[in-house]
This record gives structure tokens, C-alpha cells and sequence, in this order.
């Protein structure tokens, strides 16, 4: 959606242009052939450095064997190399005919109508000139700025954002600019929606940006996305852990933030709730997944120079607690596949992590019975034509979980175990 947003854009900046072309090509024509009596060589359109220049005279343009070379046509949204590859273009598909006329019109101006002629064409220019994405984000950020604004106008200044934070440029840009103090800040509001998409914002700028995560970790974001994540409000809290996710992927300090700000015990009540959101528990499994396989370069990473006075980082390992294990072994029997395939996932990564989870998962939360399971579950979905090939594509899933959890047990447990899994 927000890509067709962007190409609608370009698409209204190409019309524009082309009718701006058409409007300003009657302007320059009559520019172009007098000064007080004589041919204008160049013209200089601009206090801003839009500056073209043409050796084409009138005369060329009054003869009619004369043939023009014209221009391709930019396609949709690119606009014109320069001012002169305009120009062309508007002479090539203009009336050589009328052109003729408005040369020898602009033979009666004067010098002052002549004057007022550049004027309008520096003014149409400014109209036609599209905004640079910088311009568009301090604009949204003004707008953000004003404590008058509706929720309404509050709301379009963020969506804007939300489409311009994509980039990963304009994102590290957005604190530059004085735009991420203030969306932070845009999750205290009382309106939900300005909330969830202030939350959206950070989880995009965020998105693989180490710059951006490490500002937002700076400005206490994190606490306040983390406490959003367990609203009443289902799309506030989906955006919200997508926002909590993003900011501590691959990214030791904030997962140590994280974990010092109660996030084990956040993801036990979300993997364990019975009225949670299935999004946000499907949300839930895949951070768990990924905060295993991390957990070493959490624990083996070396901080930066700036925390090193901070609190040790938290064995990670420790705050998996059997209650959370429990949950996810327990949702490996969801009525979804799609979270079985999630829960699946986490029980790998946590699996490899160290052999007291292992163990954990065998001896206390009884994984070994409930692969078991799923795979007689499995079975019968293969003869479903319409969910034959994700049921085999989990029974693969569940196979790599259960030689994982066999591979890890004593020679003497594995007897027959393999067999059964």
C-alpha cells in the first residue's frame, strides 16, 4: 500500500510537470527572442541555482524544414534532466505554428513586460518543484511540533513519516532533524492512533538500523513500547512489539534494557495469557526465537565504551524460566499451524542454547510427548489436499526439533526414543 502511495506521488509529479511545461513554454518562447531589441543567448530563471541556457534562436525556430530533435518522454515520476532538456521537450511536442506566433509576439514586448515574464516563470518553477524527502519530513515534523494541530492533522504528519522513515538514510535523518524526540513523545498521547503509529514509526526506523536503535535506546523509548505492548488495545500492542522487536534485534544493549526492564516476564504473560491476541503471540514466539540465538553475543559481546560502568548484561540463559518453556511447548499444539510452525521454531533456537534448557524442556515441560503428537496430528493433515504441503513442510520442522532434543540426551536415553520421534 505504501509503495502505491510513493508511485502515486511520482505519478502526480510527472502530471505536473507536463502541465506546468505546457503553461510556462509561451513564457520562455516570448523571453527568448527579445532583451530591448535583442536575441537572448540564456536565460536565468533562479536565486536557487535552477540556472538553463539555449543557442537555439528564433530564427531556427520560424523555419518550417527546420526539424527539432526531440526528447523521450521521461517516464512517470523522473522528471527532466535540466531545465534545457525540458525546454526541448515542450518545443517538440508544441505547434511549430504557434510557436512561430508567439516569437514574433514577444518581438512587441517591452522590457518591463519582458521582466514581469521572468518573474512568472520563477514562480511557476517554484509551484512545479517537487518536494526532497528532508523537506517532506521537516514538514511532517512542524506539524508534529503544534500543540493546536487536530488529532486528525496529528495523524497525517505521522503517517507521512511512517512512509518516510522506510529508507534507512532518512531514518538515521529523522533525529537530525528533531523528528524522533518527538514521535517518542507521541506515545503518551491519549488517542490511540496516534499511539499505534507512533509505535508503527519506531519499529520501521529501527528495522536493521544499529544508528536509530541505539538513539531510541538514548531517549527511554523502550520502556514506555514495552508497557504499550500489554494494552487493551490489539493493534496498539502488535505495533508495539513489533516496535520492541525491532529495536533489540542483534543489538546487545537494548536486549539488555530489555531483560532489566522486566521482559522475561513479559513474554511469560503473552505466551501464557489465554485472551492474548493470536498476532501478538505469534509476535511473541518469533522474539523468543531470535533472543536464543542471540544469547550468546548478549552474554560474549563486548559493550560499548559508553555502558561500561552500567549493570553486567544479564545471563539470558537464566531468565528462559520453565514457566516460559512451558508455554511454548504448549502451543506447539495451538489450533493454527502457523503457530505450531512459530512455536516450533523457538523450541529449536532454544534448544541449542545450553543443555539446562534442554533438559528443561524434556524433564519438566514433557517436549518429547507433545512432538510425539503433533507428529499423529501431522499425519492425518496430510490427506488434506489443501494443507498437504505446510503439513509436510512442518513435519520437517518437527523432525529437525526432535533429532535436536534426541542428539542432546545420553547415549543410554536415546534408546528407542529416535524410533518414536
Amino acid at each position: 500500500m505504501e509503495r502505491l502511495e510513493r508511485n502515486a506521488r511520482g505519478d502526480m509529479s510527472w502530471s505536473r510537470w507536463k502541465l506546468g511545461v505546457v503553461c510556462l513554454l509561451s513564457l520562455i518562447v516570448a523571453m527568448a527572442e527579445l532583451s530591448v531589441g535583442a536575441e537572448l543567448e540564456s536565460v536565468n530563471l533562479t536565486s536557487e541555482g535552477i540556472t538553463w541556457a539555449t543557442t537555439m534562436d528564433m530564427d531556427e525556430l520560424e523555419q518550417p524544414d527546420e526539424k527539432v530533435t526531440l526528447v523521450e518522454q521521461p517516464d512517470a515520476g523522473e522528471g527532466f534532466n535540466s531545465m534545457e532538456s525540458m525546454l526541448q521537450w515542450a518545443i517538440g511536442h508544441s505547434d511549430p505554428e504557434k510557436l512561430k506566433v508567439a516569437a514574433k509576439d514577444a518581438r512587441k514586448l517591452s522590457s518591463e513586460e519582458l521582466e514581469r515574464r521572468r518573474d512568472d516563470i520563477k514562480e511557476m518553477m517554484d509551484r512545479l518543484r517537487v518536494p526532497s524527502d528532508a523537506e517532506l519530513m521537516k514538514i511532517a515534523i512542524a506539524d508534529l511540533l503544534n500543540s493546536t494541530l487536530s488529532i486528525e492533522d496529528r495523524q497525517r504528519a505521522l503517517q507521512e513519516l511512517l512512509i518516510l522513515v522506510e529508507p534507512i538514510d532518512n531514518a538515521r535523518d529523522l533525529d537530525k532533524l528533531g523528528g524522533l524526540i518527538l514521535v517518542i513523545a507521541e506515545l503518551d498521547q491519549a488517542a490511540e492512533e496516534l499511539r499505534t503509529t507512533a509505535a508503527w514509526i519506531l519499529g520501521k526506523a529501527c528495522q536493521n538500523n544499529l544508528v536509530v536503535q541505539k538513539q531510541v535506546l538514548e531517549y527511554r523509548g523502550l520502556p514506555r513500547l514495552m508497557e504499550m505492548v500489554e494494552s487493551s488495545s490489539p493493534e496498539e500492542s502488535v505495533k508495539a512489539l513489533y516496535a520492541v522487536s525491532a529495536m533489540i534485534r542483534n543489538f546487545p544493549l537494548g536486549q539488555q534494557e530489555f531483560y532489566m526492564n522486566g521482559g522475561a516476564g513479559l513474554l511469560e504473560r503473552l505466551l501464557g495469557g489465554s485472551a492474548v491476541d493470536i498476532r501478538l503471540r505469534r509476535k511473541s514466539l518469533f522474539l523468543v526465537a531470535d533472543l536464543a540465538e542471540q544469547s550468546h553475543s548478549l552474554r560474549d559481546e563486548q559493550l560499548d565504551a559508553t555502558m561500561e560502568e552500567s549493570p553486567p548484561v544479564p545471563d539470558s540463559v537464566n531468565l528462559f524460566s520453565e514457566r516460559l518453556l512451558n508455554s511454548v511447548v504448549n502451543l506447539m499444539e495451538a489450533t493454527d499451524m502457523d503457530t505450531q510452525e512459530k512455536a516450533l521454531m523457538a523450541i529449536r533456537s532454544l534448544s541449542n542454547v545450553s543443555n539446562r534448557i534442554r533438559k528443561t524442556l524434556v524433564n519438566v515441560c514433557g517436549v518429547e510427548n507433545t512432538l510425539k503428537k503433533l507428529k499423529s496430528q501431522l499425519h492425518e493433515l496430510h490427506q488434506d489436499v489443501d494443507q498437504a504441503d505446510f503439513a509436510r513442510d512442518l513435519e520437517a520442522l518437527r523432525q529437525e526439533v526432535a533429532d535436536t532434543i534426541s542428539n542432546s540426551k545420553e547415549p543410554s536415553e536415546t534408546e528407542g526414543l529416535r524410533d518414536e520421534l
